[in-house]
């Protein structure tokens, strides 16, 4: 299985895996499952952090790092990804969340997420 995390599931698979259901960590830590983290994911973290949206201690290269030492796999934003983003309906107006999809799409890979409002893009996106 190929899964692509949400910031939201990244940050919590992280920090506090009590937020996902013990199946879902499972699947995670299975060896048969491939786990990728977009780069848009950190880009989304190094956005809101500097705003002040986000309040917590870690930097976006810590987040980076720590979902690599955690065996996950990193997801480059590519050409190809943003263009995808054009021919998606506007379900949603998140340009982070509309770029995950795009890359699902193209992977393709199911993404995790705790946001209903991606569920009607494809029957890829996994509402936990």
């Amino acid at each position: 299985m190929v899964l692509l995390l949400d910031t939201h599931i990244l940050l919590w698979a992280l920090d506090s895996p009590r937020h996902l259901p013990q199946d879902v960590v499972a699947q995670i830590e299975s060896p048969e499952t491939a786990v990728y983290f977009s780069a848009a994911s950190i880009w989304e973290i190094a956005i809101k952090t500097a705003l002040g949206k986000i309040d917590f201690y870690y930097s976006p290269e810590d987040i980076a790092q720590a979902a690599k030492d955690t065996g996950f796999i990193e997801l480059p934003v590519s050409a190809a990804h943003g263009a995808k983003v054009a021919h998606l309906p506007l379900h949603h107006r998140d340009p982070f969340d509309r770029l995950l999809i795009a890359q699902i799409l193209l992977m393709p890979a199911q993404l995790l997420t705790a946001d209903s409002a991606l569920v009607p893009y494809s029957e890829l996106v996994r509402l936990i």
